[in-house]
């Protein structure tokens, strides 16, 4: 969550930024800071280059978790939930990831410790994840399926 609030510090978003408002935040600052405009200057090439990289991936964060993004992927999101068997769990400072065999990664945001080890110590693993994960934090998908189903 400390990531969250501090990519939306950084583009100046708030919580209820639809996904267009998001998308002009990002391309006025990427007006503002494309390393391009100081070719003339290297010290301000270089901040240009570093401040870039943090509005870059502060805009694809807040996209990956944005409620209309989650809202477009529904459909596969429910079906890998409810029908694909877990390949492998990873969790690591709050943060779960969970890759499913259909080729599917999410990853659950904020995730408290015993929550983790919960999961890890259930019967059903997979029951687990439906009832108390995916529905009950945030969360973002880190790769797509390659396979069709």
């Amino acid at each position: 969550m400390k990531k969250i609030v501090e990519h939306r510090k950084i583009l100046g978003a708030n919580k209820e930024m639809k996904l267009d408002e998001l998308k002009s935040l990002y391309r006025n600052f990427m007006k503002e800071f494309h390393p391009d405009k100081f070719q003339d200057n290297d010290e301000n090439k270089i901040h240009a280059e570093e401040k870039s990289k943090k509005i870059i991936e502060a805009y694809h964060s807040l996209v990956s978790i944005a409620p209309e993004t989650n809202e477009s992927n529904k459909e596969e999101y429910a079906e890998t939930i409810a029908n694909a068997g877990i390949k492998d769990i990873e969790y690591k400072a709050k943060r779960l990831r969970i890759d499913f065999n259909n080729g599917c990664s999410y990853e659950y945001i904020s995730v408290p410790e015993n929550t983790y080890v919960k999961l890890i110590n259930a019967d059903s693993q997979a029951r687990f994840i439906r009832r108390h994960i995916s529905t009950s934090f945030i969360y973002r998908q880190v790769s797509k399926s390659a396979v069709t189903v």
